[in-house]
């Protein structure tokens, strides 16, 4: 480094100094945003090209559900129309069946003998004195005042509601039951999907209706005597769930479904 004296360098010290002392003008620069608009644009170009190509010229955000509704009402008429058809290949199966037991002996006697076990198995209609329970959802909804520490599960019949009936109307001597007007047989399965009902490959919304013959009385003291029953109506008082019993002549209509078994066992 290199020391200077005399008055030479002290008047580039007061120079620089003065210099120093003195705005300095602002150095210009490019806002950054003018660097980001055409990219921020190149972006949004290329992202509705892409939106564009994949719509195909439809909506993205079309509403769907009507699309939905027809077809659940397509496959229920596809459903009916396959049901129908099983039950004309059954009778032609019955009829043909008649026609050769009046020839042949053996199968004559088979099919007697499958006929004195129909009434048993349910696969006849019966009618006589019994009584109907009908199990209906609460009519109060999630934003209106619900009782302390209630819920949505507390304001639908369930599936553990129904099987109670059913348990009871059993124990407390039904010869025949329906669920919905669909026969119940020792086959059968109830269960609930939601707050709906899924029996014999259908499903039924409440309220859920049942129908067992057998002696009013006995069924009655039966219901009352069931745990699970009991609990159902004390919640009927607290989130005005349905519940009714009514006596009377009921019919129980034929088991009409396909009787294929998939598993069975012998009992030893």
């Amino acid at each position: 480094m290199e020391y200077t004296s005399g008055a030479a360098s002290w008047q580039k010290v007061l120079r620089r100094a003065v210099v120093g002392l003195l705005p300095r003008r602002p150095v210009q620069r490019r806002p950054g945003w003018s660097i980001g608009v055409p990219l921020i644009a190149a972006a949004a170009g290329l992202l509705f090209t892409t939106t564009a190509t994949t719509a195909g010229g439809t909506p993205l955000r079309e509403d769907r559900r009507p699309q939905l509704t027809q077809l659940i009402e397509d496959r229920r008429e596809q459903v009916a129309a396959s049901e129908a058809k099983a039950a004309r290949l059954r009778a032609e199966v019955d009829d043909q069946t008649a026609a050769l037991a009046d020839t042949d002996a053996p199968v004559k006697q088979q099919r007697d003998r499958a006929a004195a076990s129909r009434q048993a198995a349910g696969f006849t209609a019966l009618t006589g004195s019994g009584i109907t329970i009908e199990l209906n959802d609460s009519p109060l909804r999630a934003d209106q005042a619900l009782p302390k520490g209630a819920s949505n599960d507390d304001l639908v019949v369930h599936q553990g509601d129904v099987q109670a009936v059913v348990n009871a109307l059993w124990a407390g001597g039904a010869e025949a039951m329906s669920i919905m007007n669909v026969r119940v047989l020792s086959t059968s399965a109830v269960r609930c999907v939601g707050n709906t009902l899924l029996l014999h490959g259908r499903v039924y919304s409440p309220p859920f209706k049942i129908v067992a013959i057998g002696d009013p009385a006995a069924l009655q003291r039966a219901l009352a005597a069931s745990e699970g029953v009991r609990l159902f109506r004390e919640a009927v008082d607290h989130y005005q769930l349905g519940y009714s019993e009514t006596v009377s002549r009921v019919t129980v209509p034929a088991f009409e479904d396909s009787t294929a078994l998939r598993l069975a066992k012998v009992p030893q």
